[in-house]
């Protein structure tokens, strides 16, 4: 049987090929300046803008984009069509799509003034595209903000003391921030000192698991799963709510560099046990595949094409849309140094198809080989972790909540922060308030009331799988229209720059994600639950159109954006003095 540690080997090898080689290619050819200003001090306020020591910024950045998807997806995709397939497009899509992706979003970005990546399209194919991208970002915010709300619920639910850890943790990071920010004290004994209550908080939260609604019990609420997970999911998203209101060096910050702490040592720590586990022999299993290396182009289920369905399946691991916002929405306010943006842009995506390969390992070690989706997934990343861990003596009683709690956050630091992003997107598309209307739909405290109703609706239809289709597919079409803004971007800047390196990914994309939302629509939905006559309830077919219309919806609007963008593209290649700006290459 294959050892699991050729899955690790495979995808280090390629990835750290990727980083010493094609990043700082990458680097080079965008010219990053050390010395030129950045958004950050250019516009410093003390609540958006505000430079973070590298470190920080990468445990907020890591921790933003680093969702349940990269384990959702791989362990699904892993299920159902085998590990090979779930393998390849991680540890060759990472570095060629999805680093590349995150990168020149960051990039482009820093150039113009921290902005959106749909103000950016708006600079030079007009106010139309601008709209229609920030539009087609807020609906894909909407889809995050109930997928991983759900998500978060289910493992509360599975593994209550993952509850407690991060209650304690949100207010140990409360307090950091404070101790930080306000205080102005040391930051070395701080970090240590906090980052010690934060594992502290995992035994406490394994001693004093928190329940809202006990088994059997009921709510008055929708039931989503079963009564506890109903009850946590309204829970989450005002949290959600709240702290994307307040001032990022509050909490944003301070929590997600104690909590990258956490995610550091699940990812790393699985990573290193599965070394140990291999050559020492110490883990409480052999650390083996247990599930088919392919199980055909139809896969596990029968029903659902390996192309183009994997390939949205693993969405975030390999390349992600959702990193366009982080990078171009909050990252680049608070980069210290352009020069950062190679470690945090290219390097945090390199570390989320880390999380990627763990989540394939957990699965190849725990050995599920029916059922996929949320219901398989989540179990099988703590559970299979948790065997992981017994290579360093760690009981399998202790490594699987941690797992969990690593899992939860990953979840609730990017919840909050797509929340954020989803609040930024609707002040873009407003601009200056002219009505009551407006002014409430931008305001820090109503706006994310405009995006955690319907994403609690979407929630409350039951409907998962199709919801986490419609989100990946979406994620992956946002995925090519960040590198569609990037390409035009270079080709504005300078006609002589090579646009292979963000365009073929962008061509790959659109296609991939095309027929992927298609499918979702006219078979998934069209197909089998209408011209089939599948049984449904009231709420199921009206959620079912929601759906096909949804998707319909996005693929016109991401295509109407990328003919833009090829038809800017192609004025200025055809007509060399064209181009609207110089590539924000000035150093005021």
């Amino acid at each position: 049987m294959v050892q699991v540690i050729w899955l690790v080997v495979t995808v280090l090898a390629l990835f750290t090929v990727g980083y010493f080689g094609y990043s700082r290619y990458l680097a080079q050819f965008v010219e990053l300046d050390e010395g030129r200003d950045t958004p950050a001090h250019k516009y410093e306020d003390g609540q958006e803008y505000v430079p973070a020591k590298k470190p920080v910024l990468l445990g907020h950045h890591y921790s933003s984009i680093a969702g349940g998807a990269p384990i959702v997806g791989p362990i699904t995709a892993g299920v159902v069509w085998g590990w090979v397939p779930a393998l390849a497009w991680i540890a060759i899509g990472n570095p060629l799509l999805g680093s590349v992706h995150d990168f020149v979003s960051l990039s482009s970005s820093l150039r113009h003034d921290g902005k959106s990546i749909g103000y950016i399209i708006g600079e030079y194919v007009g106010e139309r595209g601008k709209n229609m991208l920030l539009w087609f970002a807020f609906l894909t915010i909407i889809l995050v903000l109930a997928v991983f709300a759900l998500v978060t619920g289910i493992v509360f639910d599975a593994f209550p003391s993952a509850a407690t850890a991060s209650l304690l943790y949100i207010a140990l990071a409360f307090v950091f921030g404070i101790y930080l920010y306000q205080l102005n004290l040391p930051f070395i004994p701080g970090t240590i000192a906090f980052v010690a209550g934060v594992f502290a908080s995992v035994y406490i939260g394994i001693q004093y698991p928190l329940v809202l609604i006990p088994e059997g019990g009921s709510t008055f609420l929708p039931t989503v799963i079963n009564a506890n997970v109903s009850a946590w999911i309204p829970i989450i998203i005002i949290y959600a709510a709240l702290a994307s209101a307040l001032p990022v060096w509050m909490l944003l910050q301070p929590r997600d560099y104690l909590s990258s702490f956490l995610l550091y040592a699940g990812v790393g720590g699985a990573l290193l046990a599965i070394i140990v586990g291999t050559f020492l022999g110490t883990a409480s299993e052999p650390l083996v595949v247990n599930i088919s290396a392919y199980n055909g182009f139809w896969g596990s289920t029968g029903i659902t094409p390996l192309f183009p369905m994997l390939f949205i399946t693993i969405a975030c691991g390999t390349i992600s849309g959702f990193h366009s916002l982080v990078s171009s929405g909050t990252t680049s306010k608070q980069l210290n140094k352009e020069t950062d943006a190679r470690l945090i842009g290219y390097g945090g995506m390199i570390g989320e198809g880390l999380l990627a390969t763990v989540a394939l390992s957990t699965l190849a070690v725990a050995g599920v080989t029916a059922g996929g989706g949320i219901g398989r997934a989540l179990p099988n990343f703590a559970d299979g972790g948790g065997i992981i861990l017994t290579a360093f003596g760690i009981p399998a009683a202790y490594g699987a909540p941690f797992m969990a709690l690593v899992l939860v956050s990953f979840l609730l630091t990017s919840t909050d922060t797509a929340v954020r992003l989803g609040r930024y997107m609707l002040e873009e598309i407003v601009g200056t308030p002219e009505t009551t209307v407006e002014e409430y739909a931008v305001h820090r405290y109503v706006n994310p009331i405009v995006q955690g109703v319907p994403a609690y609706v979407l929630i409350a239809s039951g409907s998962w799988l199709t919801l986490w289709q419609l989100f990946g597919g979406a994620n992956q079409l946002l995925a090519a229209l960040a590198l569609t803004t990037a390409t035009v971007w270079l080709a504005n800047w300078d006609d002589s720059k090579q646009l292979i390196s963000t365009g073929a990914p962008m061509a790959l994309m659109t296609g991939i994600t095309t027929l992927g939302l298609l499918w979702v629509a006219l078979h998934d939905n069209l197909y089998v639950k209408f011209i089939q006559g599948a049984e449904m309830t009231t709420v199921q077919t009206l959620s079912a159109v929601v759906q096909i219309v949804l998707a319909l919806v996005l693929v016109y609007i991401g295509l109407s954006i990328v003919k833009m963008g090829y038809d800017n593209i192609q004025k200025v290649r055809d007509s060399p003095g064209a181009a609207v700006t110089d590539g924000g290459q000035s150093d005021d």
